[in-house]
């Protein structure tokens, strides 16, 4: 076993919770020890939702084992039915629980309650909280739908002629990245097509809005992590086609709206929708030495980190330097984007993997998880957050999407504004040298106040030696401190690695300009 300190995804029952806490008169019975009883923290205190996950737990302790666990089981499943009257009752085990093999979904049966039930078996020691989102929510889909599957060989009924297109937007959950923005953004953007939106699940969904998503012409897949299981089997079940493009970023969106005309069988005009858009001009009307070529690395769940390599690439001109994923069952999809950038992907759930390839590569910015934020605070680098796991600042109380024409403005925003302006980049060249206009300079609103003087005329150094790393000396730091403030800590770097592979004890104003010309070469 490996004890880590952060996880990118927890145990698939917390996916579990995901689907019921995003849904409405659905109910989940958790058998589960104390200790495992963290759902109100999750939703409540990360997303600020207004309600209490519809979580009931059994709770058992430790004197509990010695007795009968699933009397336990059954008297909570009893009480939550009861207390909460849900349309589905969902019902399986914790991690911890699932070691005790007490079959809640056997149990929950032999109540005969009158209201659907849905065992979840979901292995804690081999799959996690993604996978455990997936497996639930088709596992809904399939129990509510089996009456509407079409019989071997029958095809779906052609849409009546003056009915308009229609289609269930698929995957959005509690806990998601900016769900309930982008499932906003993109439901307008489908109406504006002339498409009717059907159900949107599992984010405000009820057991009856499963039942009918036989009833739209084709899904949009928004999120894969959570709905391709789904998606496949309507597909095979109901003859639903379902959308491959993900509306992240102005072309992103642009070949989203040709996609779903096609399967809504209709015309559509995409340049027109895309004026509304101000992202492509400002990406464009940016000083080219802001964004061109800045080194990014990229990681996040498959979709957001994808997504995000395109945008990146193709929409802001940046260079993609890292790319990967903790999303292993869409691992060969992030493989694939990867290989068209010349890269090898980073598929991994150990952030200290990932932060050692961050300080390998680089990069001038991050674009990650809540994860990389806290790595690029301890290097030093700029960072935007596009993907879960996510924590509450990333639940803005603003209108913030990540998809649609909107998105790819946010987008804009959001990776922009981490790094230094061109303008500003060039005005601190400019007056580097002033008086006022410098580290050690007092701050103007405090009038004439002497100058602090330099550091390193009082110390011999400001950087210490720590494990073996080499040592500064005084003109070295003094002239490193010269070096713009947004490049300098990559300055530091870069000469103390040229140092140690020369096997340097300490850091001259020489070794500072042959690492330069070293790294420059």
């Amino acid at each position: 076993m490996k004890l880590t300190l952060w996880t990118y995804e927890g145990p698939p029952h917390v996916g579990a919770m995901r689907i019921a806490t995003a849904m409405e008169k659905v109910h989940y019975v958790l058998h589960a020890p104390q200790g495992d009883t963290y759902a109100d923290l999750l939703f409540t205190m990360i997303e600020r939702m207004k309600k209490r996950p519809p979580v009931t737990y059994t709770t058992f302790q430790a004197r509990d084992l010695g007795s009968d666990t699933a009397e336990l089981f059954k008297d909570a499943a009893r009480s939550a039915y009861a207390r909460f009257t849900p349309d589905l009752l969902m019902v399986g085990a914790s991690c911890t629980a699932e070691l005790i093999q007490d079959d809640p979904g056997g149990l929950a049966a032999a109540l005969d309650l009158p209201v659907p039930i849905l065992p979840l078996e979901l292995p804690a020691y081999q799959k996690k909280e993604n996978w455990g989102a997936a497996e639930t929510f088709y596992q809904m889909v399939r129990l509510l739908g089996q009456s509407f599957i079409l019989p071997p060989g029958q095809q779906r009924p052609a849409r009546a002629a003056n009915a308009k297109p229609s289609c269930n937007i698929l995957g959005p959950t509690a806990l998601g990245f900016r769900h309930r923005d982008d499932v906003e953004e993109i439901s307008r953007l489908l109406r504006d097509l002339g498409i009717e939106v059907n159900v949107v699940a599992p984010l405000g969904a009820n057991p009856a809005d499963i039942a009918r998503l036989h009833e739209a012409d084709f899904n949009v897949n928004l999120y894969p992590e959570t709905a391709n299981t789904a998606v496949t089997w309507m597909s095979r079940s109901f003859g639903q086609p379902s959308t491959k493009t993900i509306p992240i970023g102005f072309k992103g969106t642009q070949a989203f709206i040709t996609e779903v005309c096609q399967l809504a069988g209709i015309e559509c005009d995409v340049e027109k929708l895309s004026q509304s858009s101000r992202a492509r001009w400002y990406a464009l009307s940016v000083d080219s030495t802001y964004l061109t070529n800045k080194r990014v690395f990229i990681f996040g769940d498959a979709t957001h980190a994808i997504a995000a390599a395109k945008v990146a690439a193709h929409e802001m001109g940046f260079k993609v330097v890292g790319l990967g994923t903790y999303s292993r069952e869409l691992a060969r999809e992030v493989r694939e984007a990867a290989a068209e950038f010349g890269l090898e992907a980073i598929i991994s759930d150990d952030y200290l993997e990932v932060e050692e390839k961050i300080t390998e590569l680089q990069p001038e910015l991050i674009l990650g998880t809540q994860m990389e934020r806290h790595i690029a605070k301890r290097l030093k680098i700029p960072c935007a957050v596009i993907s879960s796991p996510v924590h509450v600042q990333d639940f803005p109380s603003r209108y913030s999407p990540q998809m649609g024409f909107e998105g790819a403005c946010v987008l804009f925003d959001s990776w922009v504004h981490p790094l230094m302006m061109g303008l500003e980049e060039h005005l601190i060249g400019m007056f580097k040298g002033d008086f006022e206009f410098h580290d050690g300079a007092m701050p103007s609103h405090l009038g004439h106040s002497t100058p602090a003087k330099e550091a390193s005329e009082h110390a011999p150094s400001m950087i210490t030696v720590k494990n073996g790393a080499p040592s500064w000396e005084n003109d070295a730091e003094k002239e490193l401190n010269k070096i713009p403030f947004f490049v300098r800590g990559k300055a530091r770097r870069n000469t103390e690695r040229y140092a140690v592979e020369q096997g340097l004890l300490s850091i001259t104003l020489e070794t500072l300009y042959d690492a330069k010309a070293h790294f420059k070469s």
